[in-house]
């Protein structure tokens, strides 16, 4: 049976100094003090923060009704003046917007979308679309946060930096589990939103990718779930290469007689590819870094360090992006 073709990948444009950033609240309600404290860092990094003030609405744990979230982050992506978007929090309640969302609309106006935690189903959603999107620091989170963003990745990834890459040696906190060098597509989020997606119409793709898996608060015995869950659909057989996250919080009690680390090898230490854990995006204690979904990646793991290596540039220039539009 002939592979699907795969899918043509959109960049959005870059994101330029004076630009203004929209912010949505796609799932959980936020608070009003964190959204202008993340707002006052977006300023002083000289971007012009804007969000309608129904952002602020609350309907149970969510950020207000499912026709208010959709059509907030859906009117974000067809103005002329916001030029990337960023999502206020995670929480819960994305997964609403699947099947409300006019994709086509969407991809046919790509912007810088960043997000993480809940907001993985939409990365991936839009991602399965062809729209590289960003995993990365979030307004009432990380913005929001003194040093809550690393600054270094963010930059490489909104402003369209041909290549680049992050390294880490052993005592950066990012370990080497199983040695070995990869190429893939860089792709992944939020562990158990990845789970969650399976048996549904937005069941994440992984084949060839370089697959970065996190979250927080979620019991060893939990993790193993859901990788066992995602191993045994076959989502792992075609992966290049893991990298897991920091995993905040992920112990069963502060004195257990294991590690994460072990529980994680137990599922993927046999199955060909390099393995390396703690890497610093999404549900984190500090800096942030942000990790576009999509594009062309090297994973390189050993004794040594681990290397991270974006191979292409995760936006195109405005004039370039531009013309894209106007096509």
């Amino acid at each position: 049976m002939p592979s699907t073709p795969p899918v043509p990948r959109i960049k959005p444009p870059a994101l330029q100094p004076g630009d203004t950033i929209g912010i949505v609240a796609p799932g959980s309600n936020i608070k009003r003090e964190l959204l202008e404290a993340g707002c006052e860092t977006l300023k002083r990094l000289g971007y012009k923060p804007f969000y309608f003030d129904s952002i602020l609405d609350q309907d149970l744990y969510f950020a207000g009704t499912v026709e208010r979230r959709a059509r907030e982050l859906q009117e974000m992506f067809v103005r002329d003046d916001v030029k990337a978007i960023i999502s206020a929090r995670g929480g819960y309640g994305t997964n609403y917007l699947l099947n409300v969302l006019t994709l086509d609309e969407i991809v046919s106006h790509p912007k810088i979308f960043i997000g993480y935690s809940d907001v993985t189903t939409l990365l991936t959603s839009f991602a399965s679309a062809g729209l590289i999107t960003f995993h990365g620091p979030m307004v009432t989170k990380d913005f929001a946060l003194p040093d809550g963003v690393d600054l270094q990745s963010w930059n490489a990834a909104v402003t369209g930096l041909p290549e680049w890459e992050l390294n880490f040696v052993p005592a950066s906190g990012v370990k080497a589990l199983v040695p070995g060098s990869a190429q893939g597509t860089l792709y992944g989020g939020c562990l158990s939103m990845l789970a969650a997606s399976l048996g549904t119409p937005y069941e994440v793709k992984t084949e060839g990718t370089i697959l970065f898996l996190e979250d927080i608060g979620a019991k060893p015995y939990q993790v193993d779930r859901m990788l066992m869950q995602l191993k045994l659909a076959g989502k792992l057989a075609d992966v290049k290469g893991v990298i897991l996250g920091e995993m905040v919080d992920c112990v069963q009690q502060k004195d257990q007689g294991y590690s994460l680390e072990e529980v994680v090898m137990r599922i993927v230490g046999d199955l060909g590819f390099p393995v390396a854990y703690g890497l610093r995006s999404g549900h984190v204690s500090n800096r942030n870094i942000t990790l576009p979904i999509g594009v062309r990646s090297t994973l390189n793991v050993t004794d040594s360090g681990v290397t991270l290596k974006i191979l292409e540039p995760a936006t195109r220039c405005v004039a370039a992006a531009s013309q894209f539009q106007k096509s």
